[in-house]
């Protein structure tokens, strides 16, 4: 069995509805559409891990209101990344920026997710965990 790596995702929205999604500038995904996260670290809770990798890759700071969902997928080099993902709500009114391993990072609408080439599963997950609905103009909490 494969190694399971602890890893956290922060499902950002801000008080329009909007979602913050970050182009990855690494492996899986590199070039793709994601939500910002990483590894958690030793000593960390998944908590503390989502608010500072949100932070490194967008510069945004938002509190955790709750997990949303666990995905898995495959780590280069051997192992499973076993992501949990947290909602978190943006009322900092800051623009986030690309920072860390983000190549861009920016909030978007439902209609403007579905147009950019999104990493593996995304989109599929904000819709069974009830953030994103068919024909929706926003996101939701």
């Amino acid at each position: 069995m494969s190694e399971l790596i602890p890893c956290v995702g922060g499902v950002v929205i801000n008080p329009a509805g909007f979602l913050l999604v970050v182009q990855r500038k690494n492996e899986p995904a590199r070039g793709l559409w994601s939500l910002p996260g990483g590894r958690v670290e030793h000593g960390e809770t998944a908590e503390v891990a989502v608010v500072r990798e949100v932070t490194e890759e967008t510069g945004i700071v938002a509190p955790v209101l709750r997990e949303v969902g666990t995905v898995q997928r495959a780590a280069p080099g051997g192992g499973i990344y076993d992501i949990r993902d947290f909602l978190m709500l943006d009322v900092s009114d800051s623009q986030p920026y690309a920072a860390d391993d983000a190549l861009d990072a920016r909030y978007v609408t439902p209609a403007q997710l579905r147009d950019l080439p999104t990493s593996p599963g995304l989109i599929e997950a904000l819709t069974e965990w009830g953030i994103m609905s068919p024909g929706a103009d926003n996101f939701h909490p």
